[in-house]
């Protein structure tokens, strides 16, 4: 079961009650913490860990939580733990891997007050907000949207609008962003160096909110957005001086099953050229739906080398939720 440890946010930026025009104390009480266990015979095991914990935010009274979805992948054990130290199970709900959203269903009484869904499209560079973890002020931080742009990462995932955030918060999965009205308007997914890895500050990156009510209803009842899935090849890539580099692959993945190889670099996707990471993504999901063929031209130690790939739909390497 998860708790809040003894760790704090240091006062000097935590957020202060009569700083904001809502109830800071009722709407960080809508956070939760959350641990899951993965088994060990999981796809994503020996990326993510079979013990993962991070932060879920009560988006209803009736025990819906919505967290950043790799805390819950393949989960088949949840918990989920309130501010004043009680715990209740919970069961995985659905997952989105477009928007990186997943959804728990608490399995008992909460009684918390849930946070109201807000709109991130209006927030700007500048704007305060607080970044909140569960266990209250002392888990949270008072900070500003530092920007929003897109954001491509290495595993096949690109958002259009990511928001930036700092003070960085030290647990930052599955954290509530709570916006000037208090209310949700995006949810911590990663920790980035702003300048760099040297003499940088550490920032979070924040899925916008928006991306949520189109696919609520779906992902609530049947687990998954109500569309045909994205052309997915297995492949860890990242942006070098010399083009878009293979850094990885997935273990029996399209892309492994393929011959593309690490150390490759793609140059094309149906004959043509790719851009930067984001752009090459967007190649392959342009294509078609999952089982679509991608062709991609390669340089392989000098040489160029055509591929053509039989894409798959990501969910079906996944362990699905047990039934509840």
């Amino acid at each position: 079961m998860a708790s809040h440890g003894d760790w704090k946010i240091p006062a000097s930026v935590q957020p202060k009650p009569g700083d904001y025009g809502y109830d800071l104390d009722r709407a960080l009480s809508a956070v939760v913490a959350l641990s899951t266990r993965v088994p060990p015979e999981a796809f994503t095991a020996e990326t993510l860990g079979t013990e993962r914990a991070g932060n879920g935010v009560l988006i209803r009274e009736d025990g819906l939580v919505l967290t950043v979805g790799y805390l819950i992948m393949e989960a088949d054990t949840v918990w989920l733990t309130t501010h004043d130290g009680r715990s209740v199970p919970g069961h995985v709900v659905g997952f989105d891997a477009a928007s990186g959203l997943g959804l728990v269903q608490a399995l008992g009484d909460l009684a918390l007050p849930a946070l109201r869904i807000g709109r991130s499209a209006g927030l700007r560079p500048g704007d305060r907000a607080v970044l909140a973890g569960a266990g209250g002020r002392g888990h949270s931080v008072a900070a500003q949207v530092i920007g929003r742009q897109e954001f491509a990462g290495y595993w096949e995932y690109v958002l259009d609008e990511a928001l930036f955030i700092a003070p960085s918060h030290p647990h930052w999965g599955g954290t509530a962003l709570i916006g000037a009205e208090g209310d949700l308007v995006g949810i911590g997914s990663l920790q980035l160096q702003q300048g760099g890895a040297s003499g940088g500050r550490p920032i979070n990156l924040v899925v916008p909110i928006d991306l949520l009510p189109p696919i609520l209803d779906d992902l609530a009842a049947r687990g998954r957005p109500n569309r045909p899935p994205r052309p997915w090849l297995g492949l860890y890539a990242t942006e070098t001086d010399e083009g878009i580099a293979v850094m990885g692959l997935a273990d029996n993945g399209p892309a492994e099953a393929g011959d593309l190889r690490v150390g490759d670099l793609v140059e094309a996707v149906a004959g043509e050229p790719v851009g930067d990471l984001a752009d090459f993504f967007r190649r392959v999901w342009a294509l078609g739906e999952a089982g679509v063929r991608v062709p991609l031209t390669v340089l392989r130690e000098g040489r160029t080398v055509k591929l053509s790939l039989v894409s798959g739909d990501r969910e079906r390497f996944l362990i699905s939720p047990p039934l509840h």
